[in-house]
């Protein structure tokens, strides 16, 4: 059995889906812990990525929402004392806009602007009477440390690119049952809605079947060329919001009104049009999480 007192990197997820793709990019993975703190009440994937002993815990099936995951890395930093940071890592909705143009696939990175701390809790706002949205507050910023690692990686990746749609494929083939769900969708499904454009809540058919084809509902967008990475990652604040609020018009205002905010709202997939997550079938998500998020951090 392992030894918990190895593990120094706590990472979160909130369903399966981001359990699994977490699992499949660890190095190696690692036995069980051989004692947990009592009551804790997580289930743990113990592995490797580099030279970080990682500590992987998934939230309960169908609990969602802070308390739940703040639950879930209470009780990992007990059964794991010396674990130095924790992330929030995941799927999430985008909004795009003219200044961020985030895509399916696309790769969403929590940091501070504006002296704003990397995640702005919707539910640390208010709506006044003529519906405008003005937010009453921020998240804790990330520490120093990552923050300075965030710059390191992000000036590697603009001077000299990214290997990550090779990693991903690379998984893929080692891993061919999660193919069929997890691999890239056509970029074509990639179908950016007018902000007014919403899902019907009681329909779990693809956007296009609900919503339709009709080009004066999508925002066209030119492909991205050779030059461009694809997958892109974005850095920038990104907003968390509840379950029950999904719409498109909603999920626009937090975006327009907290400056640099980038785009993921990142409690639970969204069923708004045009943040449309997954494939045409709705069945299929890009093992790079679709908009992969690192939402957030816990530390001691």
């Amino acid at each position: 059995m392992s030894n918990p007192n190895d593990y120094t990197i706590g990472w979160i997820c909130a369903i399966r889906t981001e359990y699994v793709a977490a699992r499949a990019f660890l190095d190696e993975e690692h036995k069980g812990p051989g004692v947990v703190s009592p009551n804790d009440n997580n289930a743990y994937t113990l592995g490797k990525i580099g030279e970080h002993n990682v500590v992987i815990a998934v939230l309960p099936d169908g609990q969602y929402g802070i308390s739940t995951a703040s639950n879930v890395a209470r009780d990992m930093m007990h059964s794991f004392p010396n674990i130095r940071f924790g992330l929030m890592v995941g799927i999430g909705g985008g909004a795009p806009s003219k200044k961020h143009d985030i895509r399916l696939g696309d790769i969403v990175v929590s940091a501070p602007r504006g002296g704003k701390g990397g995640v702005f809790q919707y539910d640390f706002g208010k709506t006044i009477q003529d519906q405008s949205f003005r937010p009453t507050g921020f998240l804790n910023q990330p520490p120093s440390v990552l923050l300075t690692a965030v710059t390191v990686i992000s000036g590697q990746y603009e001077s000299d690119g990214h290997r990550l749609e090779e990693d991903i494929n690379d998984i893929l083939r080692k891993k061919p049952r999660l193919r069929n769900k997890y691999s890239r969708p056509d970029p074509s499904s990639d179908r950016l809605y007018q902000s007014e454009v919403v899902h019907p809540a009681d329909s779990d058919s693809s956007c296009v079947s609900a919503c339709g084809a009709d080009l004066s509902k999508l925002i066209l967008r030119p492909e991205r060329t050779q030059d461009e990475d694809n997958p892109t990652i974005h850095y920038g604040v990104v907003a968390s919001v509840a379950p029950s609020r999904r719409t498109g018009p909603y999920s626009h205002r937090p975006v327009h009104l907290v400056s640099n905010t980038h785009c993921n709202i990142s409690a639970s997939p969204l069923t708004a049009c045009n943040h449309e997550i997954r494939s045409p079938g709705r069945n299929k998500l890009y093992l790079s999480t679709s908009i992969a998020a690192i939402k957030g951090c816990f530390c001691i």
